[in-house]
Order: structure tokens, then sequence, then C-alpha cells
């Protein structure tokens, strides 16, 4: 299939744009139907701190058993009518991608199980590393060919054969500009990484995953995310390494390379850690998973509450698979989870959605920029921003970082949005460096080659440039 163009939003009145609801909901083949009223909880679950080996795989799949078996089991016990399981994989079993399959195979053979026994309508994402990170610091042979490559592709494969039912994948491609962009505050190179390379290797990598899982009825392709982008910059604005106004600026502005996904065919659900994921889905329309305050387990944040106002599926984030007070921390996540939404649900069964939906995001959207962003009705402002520009990433991605820096001046300025003069000398430097990057992709292409070329990370060539 071509790639979709999206030049208008999914949703044009903020009251239509809410939880549990999605324009394009997607049903599983046990019935699931995610975004078509109601919320669901995503336990995101990962292995214990321990070697994985040709000789500990036995015990990976026992553990990996036992998880699975743990979240369906309580599940059960809390009368829930579904729930979604994704397993990150862990590097090792991306480099051995029969390792992976294998723990993927087995969590398919619980939820089954599940769910011919109890009727409880159980699914699967998988999301494998993306390995070309680790590469790329130990001679990459290229971003869409070679080993690394072929061991995504076969995680892919593995998974969609396996009978799991959504591909996802934390993506990499830009972020080796990325960093530098954060490290030295420089927006030119965000847009670069963004806005050129990694929308550039998006549709490469998921015009792939669109490919493998139509081979395989049941199976979808469901999303990316900017965890390595924007998580990156949230995380490091919360311990002050970088302003706040930048790191919600990166985040608005990996909305576009997130969105090339949904372009080439990506149905959702998108993934959890992408928060950028309320802004995809007010263009696309697509259900999206979202974390907030269950995700501590795995990072600090600002967005606890704001980021569940649009969400269609809830998660903790990862969680690992260690002993708390309560039982295993995958099915502590899962009770957690499984609360938030039994109240999202009753308000709304009780017509108090939109009042509940306000309280969410009025809660933590005054203190920070990066929750600020994240409110349903700022969210669908930079949407429609973002689809006024031309269907181009780099200039997409560069109206992103304008909205993004719009809404943050208009919010201080209405005082919805607190700002102290660190952040407001951010603000104003930023949209000074932003009216200073040409409109010619090409000319921008070419000067950003030149000014990373001492970036031992980057390399031209492995993106075809």
């Amino acid at each position: 299939m071509g790639k979709k163009s999206y030049t208008t939003t999914a949703y044009t009145n903020v009251d239509d744009f809410i939880y549990g609801k999605a324009v394009t909901p997607v049903t599983t083949k046990r019935g699931l139907v995610i975004g078509g009223g109601k919320v669901y909880p995503e336990v995101n679950f990962t292995l214990p701190t321990m070697l994985v080996t040709k000789e500990t795989m036995p015990e990976v799949l026992d553990i990996y058993r036992e998880i699975a078996d743990g979240i369906c089991a309580r599940a059960v016990d809390l009368e829930l009518e579904g729930v979604q399981l994704e397993c990150e994989w862990v590097p090792q079993t991306t480099f051995e991608p029969e390792w992976g399959i294998q723990h993927m195979q087995v969590i398919e053979e619980v939820v089954e199980g599940y769910y011919q026994k109890y009727g409880l309508k159980g699914s699967i994402r998988s999301t494998p590393v993306d390995v070309r990170e680790v590469g790329a610091a130990e001679g990459l042979e290229h971003m869409w060919h070679g080993s690394l490559w072929d061991k995504v592709v076969r995680s892919m494969e593995g998974s969609a054969a396996a009978g799991n039912d959504f591909l996802s994948i934390e993506s990499i491609g830009g972020k080796d500009v990325h960093d530098e962009g954060l490290m030295y505050n420089d927006i030119s190179k965000i847009i670069f990484a963004l806005g050129v390379l990694g929308a550039k290797d998006m549709e490469k990598l998921w015009g792939m995953i669109v490919d493998v899982a139509a081979k395989h009825p049941g199976c979808r392709a469901a999303g990316d995310t900017a965890c390595g982008f924007a998580n990156t910059a949230m995380v490091l604005a919360e311990q002050n390494y970088i302003s706040r106004v930048f790191g919600a600026t990166a985040r608005v502005a990996a909305t576009v390379r997130t969105m090339v996904a949904n372009q080439m065919g990506a149905t959702g659900p998108d993934k959890d850690c992408g928060y950028e994921g309320v802004i995809v889905k007010a263009i696309t329309g697509t259900p999206v998973t979202m974390e907030g305050h269950v995700a501590c387990v795995a990072h600090l944040s600002r967005v606890g509450n704001v980021a569940i106002c649009c969400a269609d599926l809830w998660s903790n984030e990862s969680i690992q698979h260690i002993k708390l007070l309560g039982g295993w921390g995958e099915v502590v996540g899962l009770e957690q989870l499984t609360y938030d939404c039994r109240l999202l649900n009753g308000a709304r069964d009780k017509g108090w959605d939109h009042e509940l939906q306000s309280l969410y995001a009025d809660s933590d959207s005054y203190l920070d920029p990066h929750a600020y962003i994240l409110r349903p009705d700022v969210a669908l402002e930079i949407a429609k921003g973002i689809v006024s520009a031309p269907d181009n990433a780099f200039l997409r991605v560069k109206k992103a970082v304008e909205m993004a820096l719009k809404v943050m001046r208009q919010g201080y300025n209405d005082k919805r949005l607190r700002l102290n003069d660190r952040e407001l000398s951010a603000l104003g430097q930023l949209e000074d460096d932003l009216g200073a990057i040409t409109d010619d992709e090409g000319a921008f292409t070419e000067e950003q080659i030149a000014s990373n070329s001492d970036n031992p990370k980057f390399k031209p060539a492995l993106y075809d440039l």
C-alpha cells in the first residue's frame, strides 16, 4: 500500500476527543475492541536482572510463562473482560531472534489457554529491540539491510507467525543526531533527526512491519514510539539537564516521526511510552496506549494524570518480574491499572467522562510544559497546526516546533502554564533559533550533514545520504 496522507485531523471538536473512543477502533482475534468505548489495561513487562544465554533459555521461558499466567489469572480474579500483555524483548533475544520467538510462543499459549477456559479476551503486543542502535557503535552495515536489519525482520516475522496480535518497536533512526541536539540544546539537530533521518527510517522500517503483519491474519502493525527521543528529553528535563520547554518541544516534534508508522499502514494501538501518541490520535484517529502515574516504576515524570485523558489502553510502562509484598511486579501493575480503568469506564457509564477528563488534565497541566502540551485541547490545537503544513516530514516537524512554542507562550500569557525565568529565557531562545532555520529541505540537509561531521555516531551513508 502507498503512504497515507493526513491533511486534516480526525477530530474537529475537542468534546469528541476523549479516552476510550477512537475514530477507527481495532478488534483483536479474541474479540477485544480497543478504542470502542472502554479503556483496558496493558501490562508491559520484562525479565528480572539475569543473564540470557543459550544455557539459561529454559529458565527464561519458564519466567515468561509465569508472568503471562500471573497476569491472566489476576485478570480473571478481577473479572476483567480483557487485558493486553506487552513483552518488550531484551536485547539478547533480538540478537538471537529464535529465542525471542520462543518466548512469544509461550506467552501466546498461555493467553489462548485463558481465553478458551475463562473467555478472557487477552491480546499480545510483541516489541523487539531495535538492535541497530547497538550496531551503530560497532560497525552497522546499513539501516535497511545487513545482519542487524535481518534480525529485526526475523523477530517481527516470528512474532506474527506465533499468533501475536500486535507488532511494535521503539525505533532509533536519527537518534545518533537527536542525542547531540539534546546535549547542546540545538533545535536544528532535533528537526534534522526527526524530520529527515527519523522520518526516512520510519518509512522503510514500518513498510516492512506492515508487510509482515499483512501476511498473518489476526496480526496488526500497531505503532512506534519516540521513547529514545522524546522520553529521553523528558527525563533530562526532569533532572534539570535541559529546560522543560525544550523537552516539551522535542516531544511535540516527535509526533511527525511517530506518525509515519500510521502513514505506512499501522493501525494502532500506538505504543505506551510515546506520550506524543495523544497528538498522533488527534490526527489519525487510531487508538493509543498511554502511560502515566503507574509508569513511575520505570521513570519519573510530571505527566502522571494528564496522560490518561485520551488513552484507549492504559499501561504501566515496563516492570521487571520481581517479588513485591503484594505479589509479582507485573501482577501488582495490572491491579493498579485495572482500578484506573474502572474509574474511567465508570465515569463514562454515568456520563461524567468529560468531567473526569478535565480533572485529570487540570491537575497536571499548569505545573509543567510537558504536561501542558498533552492536554486534549492543546494537543488538538497542535495537531491542527501540524496538518496545516505541507505533507512533508521536515516541514511538518518545523511546524510542530512552531506550534509547541506558540501554545506554551500563549499558555503562559493566559496564566494557564507556569514558567519561571529560566524557562521563559529558554522559550525565547527557541523562538529565535527556529526563525533562523530555512524551509529548503535540501539546503538544510546539506548544512546538517556538514555541522554533524564531527559526530562519530552519525554516518550519512547509513541513510543513503
